[in-house]
Order: C-alpha cells, then structure tokens, then sequence
C-alpha cells in the first residue's frame, strides 16, 4: 500500500502525515507513507486545497485533516479493495 500526503510542507500538511504513518502501522498493514511537496504532482491529483490524502492512487480526503480513526478507516477500507 502506497499512502501518499499532498501539500507544500505546510504544518497541516505534517500533522496529516503524522497521521497517515501512525494510522498504517496501528492498523498492522504493509505500506509507506510519502510526502509529495511538488506542486506539478500535487495538481496531477486535481485537489483544489491541500492537505491531500492518496491512498493506492485514490484521493481519500482534501482540503482538511481526517482524523486518526478516520485514516484508519480507509486504509483497510482500500487493503480490502
């Protein structure tokens, strides 16, 4: 599983990030989480706000910060997809 946050580097940004790696190893499942600060890839996945979470190249959630059970939530939402 490849998790991926969206944004500049912004505070939000690594509070999302933060997030994402505590959620993926609560939940036990094999993945990395990558920072993408690139705005030429950010747009590539057409959010209009950041911060922005991909899960297995799906946009979950933009524009705001999920929270920990929320992000768990989607990662075994899309393990089991």
């Amino acid at each position: 599983m490849i998790i991926r946050v969206l944004g500049p580097g912004c505070r939000n940004c690594k509070t999302l990030y933060e997030i994402a790696t505590k959620a993926l190893k609560e939940t036990g499942v094999e993945g990395v989480v990558e920072k993408v600060e690139d705005i030429q890839q950010i747009m590539s996945y057409q959010i209009l706000m950041t911060p922005g979470l991909v899960i297995n190249e799906q946009v979950k959630s933009a524009g705001r910060i999920p929270s920990l059970e929320e992000v768990k939530t989607m990662i075994l939402a899309s393990e089991a997809a």
